[in-house]
């Protein structure tokens, strides 16, 4: 497939504005679709996935310039089929009109919450996984009753064409449509007075949406990044952490915003953390430059940046251990950078302050875990917290003391496929959750009723006031 030709920024925000208009159009038209039609919306977004899915799998392979196809396969393509599969099945339990307590006060009244779609959602999603992180929100917007605007990367332009030509041969542009464009038309995007926007990408991107939308009053989810630290406990079995610290790193090439950050290590065991690094790296990879598992960075401009990290690191007094053989040389023409170890990390370090996006695992080692504690503390809240170990009293005592977008116990990034969990960040990390009921909730709005009796109580506060009210306000002090 060949790079498409980009509109016009300024065709693109004519049609971007169309699309819009169109959407909050049919929305007024049919604010709360019956639970068939959302089903019906879902499976078309399924037979769609399962149709194109080689083609995904080609067209981000070539705008990586080379990704795994086993990634996409199960990040992109897998994980989007299970989460339509988990929203159709609970779709009626998500939509159910839920009665709620009511004080004695009001009896016999009584309260409900009824779940209702906002209207016109905004998608903006990013680079790394390009299909997943469209659909994903997409799915629990459209089970919750919304319409549906996306506006992918600029960075995937293969794919951003395919999913727009998709969505508009399966989809009518009032109920989903794709925005293609650069950086002008993106600035736009965020613009447009959404019901609700979710934007997935880095911090300082999403606070320039979140200033965006506010000037229209749009609520927002963001789901940003950080430094996701791994911390091992000292009981770890190192044979076991290793395997899956390089599995959550390297996934991806790393360029996962769930990828573990850093790893603190008890001082006394980082020699034979190396060593088992390296086994579990050669082993899952046992080339680089020739494997078709190993996928390369995204774009020259982001190899280079992963390169001053490491120059810096180096100058500073980190050393730079490569995980393989091959270490840190690359083909001519290749982006493909090669699992890399910096050890002595400092706080100093530009590595130990900048989110990396790449295979590239900084080692903090600590005396005591307390230590490895304060220095997640001391720092912005991470999207993801990892920690290796088997002493419960150690675990709780990390989950208790310190605070994340969210964690997975002896592995890495599992957490993420969990539908019936919220993914979401704090702090610098994001804001807001969706995945499965909560996606269903972040897009709904709930909106309470009360019903009152013919029979009401409540008739007996009514003005003018005097003595009567004065007992009611009395008897309510007592009873509520």
């Amino acid at each position: 497939m060949n790079a498409p030709l980009a509109p016009t920024p300024e065709l693109a925000l004519l049609l971007m504005r169309e699309a819009f208009d169109r959407q909050r159009t049919a929305f007024a038209q049919e604010i709360n679709p019956s639970r068939e039609v959302r089903l019906e919306r879902l499976a078309r977004l399924s037979a769609m996935t399962e149709r194109i899915a080689p083609a995904i799998e080609r067209a981000i392979s070539e705008d990586f310039s080379h990704r795994s196809v086993h990634v996409t396969r199960l990040a992109d393509v897998m994980m989007v089929q299970t989460a339509i599969r988990h929203a159709r099945r609970h779709l009626k339990e998500w939509m159910k009109v839920r009665r709620a307590p009511t004080s004695v006060a009001f009896m016999p009244g009584y309260n409900r919450v009824m779940p209702q779609p906002l209207g016109v959602v905004g998608v903006v999603s990013p680079w790394n996984y390009p299909y997943q992180l469209a659909m994903g929100p997409t799915i629990a917007a459209i089970g919750a009753g919304n319409r549906v605007m996306i506006k992918p990367s600029e960075l995937t332009p293969r794919l951003s064409e395919l999913m727009r030509e998709a969505i508009a041969a399966d989809f009518s542009p009032e109920e989903i449509t794709v925005i293609t464009g650069g950086a002008d038309v993106g600035t736009a995007f965020v613009s447009l007075p959404f019901d609700h926007l979710l934007f997935t990408g880095s911090t300082g991107v999403g606070r320039q949406v979140a200033i965006a939308a506010a000037a229209n009053l749009t609520p927002v989810t963001l789901e940003l990044g950080g430094k996701s630290p791994a911390i091992v406990n000292p009981d770890a079995d190192l044979e076991e952490v290793a395997p899956r610290l390089a599995m959550g790193k390297l996934f991806n090439s790393g360029q996962t915003c769930i990828a573990p950050d850093y790893v603190a290590v008890q001082r006394h065991g980082v020699d034979a953390f190396v060593g088992a690094m390296r086994r579990a790296v050669q082993k899952q990879y046992p080339s680089i430059a020739a494997n078709p598992d190993y996928t390369a960075i995204i774009s020259e401009r982001h190899l280079a940046r992963l390169q001053a990290l490491l120059d810096d690191a180096e100058s500073r007094g980190a050393l730079i251990v490569p995980l393989h053989p091959e270490g840190l040389a690359r083909a001519p023409g290749s982006r493909k950078l090669a699992p890399t170890l910096v050890l002595n990390a400092t706080e100093q370090m530009r590595i130990m302050q900048e989110e990396i996006f790449g295979p590239l695992l900084p080692v903090m080692a600590y005396e005591r875990l307390d230590e490895a504690i304060a220095y997640v503390n001391r720092h912005e809240r991470p999207l993801a917290l990892y920690w290796f170990g088997r002493n419960a009293a150690d675990r709780d005592r990390v989950l208790a003391r310190t605070i994340s977008g969210g964690v997975t116990v002896n592995d890495c990034m599992w957490h993420f496929g969990q539908e019936e969990l919220p993914f979401g960040g704090v702090g610098a990390s994001g804001m807001g959750a969706y995945h499965g009921a909560y996606g269903f909730r972040t897009f709904s709005k709930d909106k309470p009723v009360f019903h009152q009796s013919r029979f009401a109580g409540t008739r007996l506060m009514f003005p003018p006031y005097g003595r009567t009210f004065d007992r009611m306000a009395g008897l309510l002090k007592r009873i509520t």
